[in-house]
């Protein structure tokens, strides 16, 4: 997406703390309302446009629930205004079915949501709710971002839109590189087949990155093209190896490595407008 001046630029989400990590990962993982609420202001403090939201039960466990979300995304509004797009998630973390996170997202009515195609319409099951689905999220103007954990998922995704069951002509997506174990740290090279010339091509992409080369990984994606995700939800890590005191850490390293290579920030204004535009 271009700039005022027909610049690309690229935009930063930051991930600060996913369903899983504890404090015992990370002490200074935000979880309350009020952490979380403060880790979104110094994200965008340090160069973020979106802030990926998750919200926790009382003893910590991945919450979906449409009241919590209201009160977080209210709390990081009042951190921050309209500077940060808020995009909460309806990852399951094997906890909640199909139509129980469908149900939260609509009834949260966020400015944006991520939606893991794999977890929403998995291959061989009815796609009727899921369309069903998305055509609420387009009446109501909800963003949908697609997490794809595979080049396979994509060309599925492509073929879902071409068959009118995702009813938007441009959609976003995020290619996630690496998992959540050790064995499958991510590395810039996990993105090469997500961007293969038989590849689908979508209208918006970011890319998140597991582990310690988070940085190099969403630094790959910026130059090729696409948009970043950066966070303790995927990686503690700064480039250097040292472990991350907070999230804007993160954001800050990825912020610094675009700009060495030329590259523009995109605000959360901006990004707006490139939503707004997917949206029409």
């Amino acid at each position: 997406m271009t700039g005022v001046a027909g610049r690309r630029r690229t935009a930063i989400a930051v991930a600060p703390n996913g369903g899983r990590k504890t404090k015992a990962d990370q002490p200074n993982l935000p979880v309350t309302v009020a952490e979380i609420a403060r880790a979104a202001a110094a994200a965008r403090e340090a160069g973020a446009a979106m802030i990926h939201l998750h919200v926790r039960a009382a003893d910590g466990a991945h919450l979906l629930d449409a009241d919590a979300y209201r009160a977080a995304i209210a709390a990081v509004c009042e951190a921050v205004g309209d500077r940060l797009i808020v995009q909460i998630t309806s990852e399951s973390t094997g906890r909640y079915r199909p139509e129980e996170q469908m149900a939260v997202a609509l009834a949260t009515n966020p400015e944006a949501v991520s939606l893991a195609l794999r977890e929403l319409a998995p291959e061989g099951v009815d796609e009727r709710p899921f369309a069903e689905f998305l055509v609420q999220l387009k009446r109501m103007r909800v963003w949908p971002q697609f997490i794809l954990y595979s080049p396979e998922e994509a060309v599925r995704l492509a073929a879902l839109q071409k068959r009118g069951v995702v009813p938007f002509a441009a959609v976003a997506v995020l290619f996630v590189l690496g998992r959540y174990t050790l064995l499958r740290t991510a590395a810039p090279a996990d993105l090469l087949p997500f961007l293969a010339p038989e590849a689908p091509r979508f209208a918006h992409w970011s890319a998140c990155a597991f582990g310690r080369r988070e940085a190099a990984c969403v630094t790959a994606a910026a130059l090729l093209g696409g948009h970043a995700r950066v966070g303790f939800e995927n990686n503690v890590f700064l480039p250097d190896g040292e472990r991350a005191e907070s999230n804007a850490d993160l954001v800050r390293a990825a912020a610094r490595a675009f700009a060495d290579l030329g590259l523009t920030l995109q605000s959360a204004e901006g990004l707006r407008e490139d939503v707004a535009a997917l949206m029409a």
